[in-house]
């Protein structure tokens, strides 16, 4: 009788504890909003805590310390079309042919790839895009046919104009049109219109986030800036002292506090996840109008310089916060993720991300489901990481770096060509690709050439 009243006593405090324990977290059953905000071009050391800054960015790192600052985040390809196409789809540019940066009036995506807007609305959520596009500008591929309810912003990046530094008479051909729910609004951007994207983005997503606040959505947001041309408000000039490019930043960094406040105005914070983030590194030709990087090379090349972006994560109803993760994750990761946490199906066509939800949440034995992470420049295969962030292989080829002539004030400078051979590097030790360690760890570099073969007959055959 002893050990049976003993044993009743331990199972009501386990079941008491196991009370208290759900309790401090109530379970909500109501669908999770999304929230995705993607820079443009800016560069890995830029916003607090990922660099040795040289600018104020107070809201991005309240938004760090609210949840998990990634520093292993990468995307498949450092140009904006590609990189954009991959986060919509969760697929490698090799899938959708979405490669390097599109032009005005190109189809883009093609529409039998589906995107989160359209993913996300079938399922009932209210969708909104606020930003630049760039991944179609047909009637059929622009993002009031892609998924997303309430939309504006550019089709394509805001240096196809008539002032373009190197080929105006090209781009000129080119009205830089601002749309709004499939209208256009401003039938040619110009320098005026500019200095306000950002702010127009931002009051369109506050606005959205104000009106939705009692159903669920999914709002994306992807800046313009920091891509040259460079443009901030009246108000954000001079205000970094630091220059044009760092008030470009501080308006970017107001406009992450303005979202995210408007989410805690509205009663959502808890139950939304923030995804920050940026389509590639920094435009180094463009020297003070280009963001920083401390690892090798930048846009344009599948070196970490180019293909690796801070990225933070938010979910204060799941996720633990004020954390830092070194765990390798990619953009096409988010929709499988984002579909798993909301439970939204996941589109029928076939996607090369996975749900990766326990490396986000931080458990210890949460292993990466990915064999390796493929990276591309235009449409060539040129790079391949183990799943687990360890090894990267290099596989031959020619890339661009800079040369002697430097950008400065909105003029770029001169890249020259150089040639990498096959080069294995350890990420872990020498993250910054250094030293080409081929000869020290062959069945290393064995197992990734094994891996970027069966990747090759599967994208790159026909």
């Amino acid at each position: 009788m002893k050990n049976l009243a003993i044993l009743s006593l331990l199972i009501y405090t386990l079941t008491l504890n196991s009370c208290i324990t759900k309790s401090s977290k109530p379970e909500n059953n109501k669908q999770p909003n999304v929230v995705i905000i993607f820079l443009d071009d800016s560069g890995y050391n830029d916003f607090s805590p990922f660099g040795d800054l040289f600018i104020e960015t107070p809201n991005v790192k309240t938004l760090a310390e609210e949840g998990v600052a990634f520093k292993n985040f990468y995307v498949p390809q450092a140009v904006c079309s590609a990189s954009r196409a991959a986060l919509l789809t969760g697929c490698y540019p090799e899938r959708t042919k979405v490669f390097s940066a599109h032009a005005p009036r190109e189809r883009g995506l093609d529409p039998k790839f589906p995107t989160l807007g359209e993913v996300f609305k079938a399922a009932g959520y209210k969708t909104g895009f606020f930003g630049k596009w760039h991944v179609g500008d047909q009637e059929e591929t622009r993002p009031q046919n892609r998924g997303f309810d309430e939309t504006c912003g550019l089709m394509y990046s805001n240096d196809m104009w008539q002032h373009h530094p190197e080929n105006p008479e090209f781009w000129g051909k080119f009205p830089l049109q601002f749309w709004e729910n499939g209208k256009i609004i401003i039938e040619d951007v110009d320098s005026s219109d500019q200095q306000y994207l950002t702010k127009w983005y931002t009051e369109h997503a506050v606005e959205f986030i104000n009106r939705h606040k009692d159903e669920p959505f999914l709002l994306y947001v992807p800046h313009s800036m920091s891509h040259v041309p460079l443009f901030c408000s009246p108000e954000f000039k001079g205000k970094s002292g630091v220059g044009l490019y760092g008030d470009v930043i501080t308006e970017l960094d107001w406009s992450v506090g303005q979202i995210n406040g408007a989410l805690k105005a509205n009663g959502l914070d808890e139950n939304t996840i923030v995804v920050f983030s940026s389509d590639n590194g920094p435009w180094i030709s463009y020297g003070n109008h280009a963001g920083t990087t401390p690892f090798r090379e930048a846009k344009g090349t599948t070196f970490d310089g180019g293909t690796r972006s801070a990225t933070i994560i938010k979910y204060p109803s799941r996720l633990q916060g004020n954390r830092e993760s070194s765990k390798t994750l990619m953009t096409i990761d988010l929709l499988p993720t984002l579909c798993h946490l909301a439970d939204v199906p996941l589109p029928e066509s076939e996607i090369d991300g996975k749900d990766v939800w326990d490396i986000i949440l931080g458990k210890e034995e949460a292993q990466n489901p990915h064999a390796y992470y493929a990276f591309t420049n235009d449409r060539e295969f040129q790079a391949i990481m183990s799943g687990d962030g360890k090894w990267k292989l290099h596989l031959p080829h020619n890339y661009r770096t800079m040369s002697e002539i430097k950008g400065k004030d909105g003029m770029p400078g001169k890249y020259k060509q150089e040639h990498i051979d096959l080069s294995l590097f350890d990420m872990v030790n020498d993250p910054f690709e250094t030293t080409n360690v081929l000869d020290q760890h062959p069945e290393e570099a064995e197992h990734l050439l094994q891996l970027a073969d069966e990747h090759k007959q599967k994208f790159f055959t026909n």
